[in-house]
């Protein structure tokens, strides 16, 4: 062990003018490399999510804005089912296809509900679009989780890497009785890169939770609020008897 920590100090001294990244990780300890290695590819998978989520919320926002407008110019509900099919992609326009595929579903045999099917009719689309909410939700949410945790742990898996390289640049010190700075400085560099690259992946993982987190929440609420509309209007068609 002491051979190996003297050897390390003298290919310190030897290549200590090399303080690149890649110089900085190739002379690392195998610790400190599985830690760098699992932080640069959190960083990686995190941007790739984030580009992911930036992406779909616009997409979302965007079909939400067509598919609102399309709502409430005043045609027609059962032409616009018609229109978007029965399977769309965005959440809006599920919940509108679950609500009006129950509603055919309750009127189909029976023409125009009697009044004391209108509750039932009215609980079931609720609970419908409410399910399909949820569902959806889940999918907008996905790996929001993932940067959470890169988000909070980064730091501390790069912190662990330091304390290692810190602790191995010690006792590579200590072997070789050698306190110059051509020893010290590529050990102790080699050490802060870990705390480097996890503040490198934690911050832009924070920054895109507390953002992606605000919008869709305000999505959530987007489609809380056309969901009580839509039932609205439903239950205003009931009571007129009409389909």
């Amino acid at each position: 062990m002491g051979a190996e920590l003297v050897g390390a100090a003298q290919l310190g001294g030897s290549v200590g003018d090399d303080l690149s990244l890649i110089g900085l990780f190739l002379r690392s300890d195998f610790i400190v490399k599985v830690v760098l290695m699992a932080l640069l590819g959190a960083s990686v998978w995190c941007w790739a999510i984030i580009v992911d989520k930036f992406v779909r919320m616009r997409r979302l926002g965007g079909d939400a804005d067509r598919f609102e407008d399309a709502f409430w110019s005043g045609g027609s509900l059962e032409e616009l089912y018609e229109r978007v099919g029965s399977t769309p992609r965005d959440p809006m326009t599920l919940l509108f296809a679950a609500a009006m595929r129950e509603w055919r579903r309750s009127t189909k045999r029976t023409g125009v509900p009697e009044e004391r099917m209108h509750a039932g009719l009215q609980s079931r689309i609720g609970q419908v679009m409410q399910i399909t909410m949820t569902r959806e939700m889940e999918r907008v949410e996905r790996y929001m989780g993932f940067l959470a945790t890169v988000g909070s742990t980064a730091p501390f898996v790069g912190l662990f890497g330091t304390v290692w390289g810190i602790m191995n640049s010690f006792q590579a010190i200590a072997a070789t009785e050698n306190t110059s700075l051509a020893v010290v400085a590529p050990g102790i560099a080699e050490a802060l890169f870990a705390t480097a690259l996890g503040l490198v992946a934690a911050i832009p993982a924070v920054v895109a939770y507390n953002k992606f987190s605000a919008d869709i929440g305000r999505y959530a609420t987007r489609l809380e609020s056309f969901a009580s509309e839509f039932s609205a209007i439903l239950s205003r068609q009931l009571e007129e008897g009409e389909a």
